[in-house]
């Protein structure tokens, strides 16, 4: 390991950064200084431009991949190589904001049929009944579970958050089953198989989701993130306030959770629209401007 690779890290650990944005933006790093064969304390702002175009024109990735990089470089330079630059120096494109699409209950339930495998099963139950992301479902250490009062305990979550959410009597009931068929060791609910002191890889769980989802001939995509979008419009259609929802999902802002009454079809048709209003009927006559019927 490079000194400056052991100084970015270290930087990253002194801000309380999470693990798998510590393993992204090294990865980035890596793969901007192998393109230019030179060490990044070798390379300037422009060079980061340079290869944002060969990004965007050549590998063709997304807005959101193509801003973890901007993020990484900056921090590099910034934090840990004390440039004199400053953020409005690594531009960023802009990242259209689009819907999720949202899976019906009954689409949840045919997806959950074409799963293998009792842990992974677990792990995807998770994502969809306490509204975990993959990263949180994996790591979701045993003492976690609380059963007494039906909550699932988080630590350590996204921006370095700990957060309850809420433990479904039905999830309770699937994950003894599977503790007492698998008897996991180790600290972690979903350890490794290969090693009981680690848990096992969000990309095994991944891997098992999408072959679910193509078993299950399902139109709509299937993924991890995908239950968890699920989790947060159904709650929404029974009823459940959005500001639970957003304790739940662990969003520190409420305009992250809103997004969910826009691709909830019951909160929308339940909104009276306003030329309901105008022609609203009054008791035992015909409203004012309302079209006679013929």
């Amino acid at each position: 390991m490079t000194p400056l690779r052991q100084r970015m890290i270290e930087d990253m650990q002194l801000r309380n950064f999470a693990t798998t944005t510590q393993r992204s933006y090294i990865h980035y790093v890596a793969e901007f200084a192998k393109h230019f064969n030179r060490s990044p304390q070798e390379l300037d702002l422009e060079a980061v431009r340079q290869y944002q175009l060969y990004l965007t024109h050549e590998r063709k990735l997304s807005s959101q991949s193509i801003n973890t990089f901007v993020s990484a470089v900056q921090f590099l330079y910034l934090t840990t190589l004390e440039m004199p630059w400053k953020a409005e120096d690594f531009p960023r494109p802009r990242v259209e904001k689009k819907l999720p699409v949202v899976l019906a209950a009954q689409e949840v339930q045919r997806f959950f049929d074409h799963v293998n495998g009792i842990e992974k099963r677990a792990v995807l139950m998770t994502c969809y009944g306490s509204g975990l992301r993959i990263s949180e479902a994996v790591e979701l250490p045993v003492s976690g579970v609380d059963s007494q009062r039906m909550l699932l305990r988080l630590e350590h979550a996204k921006g370095a958050k700990d957060r309850y959410t809420m433990l479904s009597p039905t999830l309770l009931s699937f994950l003894r089953a599977y503790f007492r068929i698998l008897r996991p060791a180790g600290p972690w609910l979903f350890p490794s198989p290969w090693n009981h002191q680690n848990h096992i890889t969000a990309g095994a769980v991944q891997r098992e989701c999408r072959e679910a989802w193509q078993r299950s001939g399902l139109g709509k995509h299937v993924s991890p993130h995908g239950l968890r979008h699920a989790f947060a419009t159904h709650l929404l259609e029974n009823g459940t306030d959005i500001r639970v929802i957003q304790a739940l999902l662990g969003h520190s802002r409420i305009d992250t959770t809103a997004r969910y009454t826009a691709v909830s079809p019951t909160t929308v048709g339940r909104t009276a629209s306003p030329l309901d209003q105008l022609w609203k009927p009054a008791k035992g006559k015909r409203a004012k401007g309302k079209p006679p019927k013929r």
